[in-house]
């Protein structure tokens, strides 16, 4: 039997609601930033987004919004704009001063068989641009264009 992935949101702008104007916000923020910055690859635009002191909790990325700036540039190509994110995006969560976003990973096991996993990535917000980021990625992992996780 093949691996069903999670469910995804069918209407992304769903997910950007709140009862709580500054969680929207926020919520619109990382979203937004996650679409031009790294799904768009528009480096250039960064800083409408991320702090330049922005804090950095992957282990393969320096500290810094002119890192991260260069880990996009290095990374993956510039492409066209879209309104939603391609990735196959399941929520986005916002309390406080933090979002995070979950996202559909496919993989391939040791066979080549395809599996799911969940990719989470998580954002502080500070005077209305994101100052710090968390996910999942090892030390041991390569540099990757998450672009490339798409479910076919």
């Amino acid at each position: 039997m093949p691996p069903t992935p999670p469910t995804v949101s069918d209407d992304q702008s769903t997910l950007l609601t709140s009862d709580d104007p500054q969680l929207a916000a926020n919520k619109k923020l990382v979203y937004d930033m996650y679409r031009i910055v790294l799904q768009g690859g528009h480096a250039d635009r960064a800083k409408e987004f991320i702090r330049e002191d922005y804090i950095q909790h992957n282990p393969n990325v320096p500290s810094g919004r002119a890192a991260l700036e260069n880990y996009v540039r290095a990374t993956r190509p510039e492409r066209p704009l879209k309104d939603v994110l391609e990735l196959p995006l399941v929520t986005i969560l916002a309390e406080r001063d933090m979002v995070t976003m979950a996202f559909v990973r496919p993989e391939k096991d040791a066979h080549g068989n395809t599996y799911y996993s969940t990719w989470f990535d998580m954002f502080r917000i500070e005077d209305g641009k994101i100052a710090e980021h968390w996910d999942p990625m090892l030390k041991s992992d390569a540099p990757i264009d998450p672009n490339d996780k798409k479910i076919d």
